[in-house]
């Protein structure tokens, strides 16, 4: 499966120029891709703004996606504000190339910036199926919390979308490649870089690592569409030759 993941930097709370930006981005990709990623929050930055920026499934941001995809033929996927049934959600958008819709909700709300105030936390872990490869969603600081990620699904890749600050960014490249390794699994992580309306800097590190925690992506620090290939028979001999999953412990996750 080819993947292009654009690392660029946000323009607080302003939908519009977010999405003329990743279009113009989307747009210059000249080679065939399958899967086109975005960062966490896209479209507004990490606002705990809820109330002003949120849209619906059927507000302009999901449908710009949907129209996208099938203008592309590709997958797109990337975290926006949702509002349902008077909650707001983090939500993990995948859109297929027919526009078909899954997604994912966040489950671990980052305290440190009060989003657990905001946003309802998800409560299931969602699992793509596209073109034979099973995609794990996971959002930002997720990526601390392994026990919720465990690849008892046999998953293929896990993808984290994030807003992921310059301060942590050790932590960042470290638990990718301990996600990948502990999982047998492709990992992909694709941040923000520049800074927000708080004054946070963000650095980057997109990055894309193997099931051995080898780097296919080394960690980027500028603004571009980075495109890398992944090769599922290569992960499945590994895993047929190291069959670590199999000694997993048995654990029922509660709420």
């Amino acid at each position: 499966m080819k993947i292009a993941l654009i690392q660029s930097n946000l323009v607080w709370e302003s939908p519009k120029h977010n999405i003329i930006n990743f279009e113009a981005k989307i747009n210059e990709i000249n080679a065939c891709v399958d899967l086109i990623v975005l960062p966490e929050m896209f479209s507004t930055g990490f606002t705990m703004n809820a109330s002003k920026m949120a849209e619906t499934m059927k507000g302009e941001t999901v449908v710009w996606m949907q129209a996208l995809a099938k203008n592309k033929n590709c997958a797109i996927a990337g975290s926006l504000i949702i509002s349902e049934n008077k909650k707001y959600y983090n939500r993990f958008v995948f859109t297929f190339p027919s526009g078909e819709i899954q997604y994912y909700d966040k489950r671990h709300l980052f305290t440190l910036a009060g989003e657990e105030k905001v946003y309802t936390p998800g409560n299931k872990k969602q699992i793509v199926e596209y073109l034979g490869w099973k995609i794990c969603l996971q959002v930002c600081y997720d990526l601390r919390f392994p026990v919720f990620v465990r690849n008892v699904e046999n998953y293929d890749l896990i993808l984290y979308v994030a807003n992921w600050p310059k301060v942590r960014i050790n932590a960042w490249d470290i638990l990718l490649k301990a996600r990948a390794v502990e999982n047998l699994s492709y990992a992909i992580g694709v941040n923000r870089i520049g800074f927000d309306a708080n004054n946070h800097q963000y650095n980057g590190h997109s990055q894309v690592v193997d099931f051995l925690g080898n780097p296919i992506l080394k960690p980027q620090e500028n603004e571009g569409v980075f495109i890398v290939e992944l090769d599922k028979n290569s992960m499945l001999e590994t895993r047929k030759k190291m069959d670590f999953l199999s000694d997993k412990d048995l654990f029922e996750i509660q709420g």
